[in-house]
């Protein structure tokens, strides 16, 4: 058993599951009819030449490479375990390239790289629920990394008419081929660099709702039931920094 447990983790196996992945999005996608709403938000922006922070629950990540026409611009901040490495290599066949690190927990190179990214016009891509969790619930990096970049948060999501929904901590939004879809582009929300404590929590709460109606949006376009976040964590156990994948 051990030989076969090392073939499935290997570099090889791991490129194949990745190609394979990157198919089935392309499946979903081209044999079904999916939408875009708000696609002037971020195109407005790239048009201004305004850098911006795109965020999306990590339940929701799959079909993300097709809300927007330049997804090449984006740069996904990916946690360096084997679950952000898979996202890595997958998004990679749409033109995404990675930044592996975390907003916290040391994450300082991350952080600098990041917001270097956005000063040359680039765009990222962050979970803000991600890797762990709480599901649904904003981290705190998100917005101190708004905040020192001087980049707004953008909300985004997708849903489809015809799903699974995984038994994971997240839970997964699997859609599945000849679908509708629909990808929702929310407002953007600045965090102001001279924020203090209260205003960044106040920011972190408003990009929190505005993902989580922007999601129950998306659903019922689809008819489709909500998904409920997870219960916040307690006031003496707050939402850490998540990693972004």
């Amino acid at each position: 058993m051990k030989p076969f447990r090392k073939i499935l983790r290997s570099d090889a196996m791991m490129g194949l599951a990745c190609f394979l992945g990157a198919l089935y999005i392309r499946l979903v996608r081209y044999t079904g009819r999916w939408r875009i709403e708000g696609e002037d938000v971020p195109e407005s922006l790239r048009v201004a030449g305004k850098p911006f922070i795109i965020a999306f629950w990590h339940g929701r990540l799959m079909m993300m490479p097709y809300s927007w026409r330049r997804a090449d611009l984006v740069h996904m901040l990916i946690s360096g375990h084997r679950d952000g490495r898979l996202i890595s290599q997958t998004v990679k066949h749409f033109a995404i390239e990675s930044v592996v690190g975390s907003t916290s927990r040391g994450g300082a190179p991350a952080l600098r790289n990041l917001i270097r990214l956005m000063r040359q016009g680039g765009v990222v891509g962050i979970t803000p629920d991600g890797p762990r969790g709480p599901r649904m619930r904003v981290a705190e990096g998100t917005v101190a990394l708004a905040r020192l970049s001087g980049a707004p948060i953008v909300p985004a999501t997708f849903s489809a008419s015809r799903r699974r929904v995984m038994n994971s901590w997240d839970r997964f939004v699997l859609p599945l081929p000849f679908a509708r879809g629909i990808f929702l582009w929310g407002d953007p929300i600045d965090v102001p660099r001279d924020a203090d404590d209260a205003l960044m929590e106040a920011r972190r709460l408003a990009v929190e709702s505005a993902m989580n109606a922007l999601a129950d949006r998306a659903d019922r376009l689809m008819g489709q039931s909500a998904i409920a976040p997870a219960p916040p964590l307690s006031a003496d156990r707050p939402v850490e920094a998540g990693t972004g994948d």
